[in-house]
């Protein structure tokens, strides 16, 4: 009975840390595919607009 639930855990702790590989390869893909479009158009940076202001500012890397 020991077995089955410690193979349960690890199983289950497999899954979870391969669903979070999987989430920060498509996060740094997505990023790599952004920087490749602005080294190919010579952007130095992606303008997005405040919602609350209405003015247009670059894109901090956190967002």
């Amino acid at each position: 009975m020991a077995q089955l639930i410690f193979l349960i855990i690890l199983v289950a702790g497999g899954w979870i840390l391969y669903k979070r590989f999987i989430g920060d390869a498509q996060r740094l893909a997505a990023k790599s595919r952004q920087a490749e479009r602005e080294r190919e158009t010579g952007a130095m940076g992606t303008l997005i607009k405040d919602p609350a202001t209405g003015e247009y500012r670059v894109k901090r890397p956190d967002e």
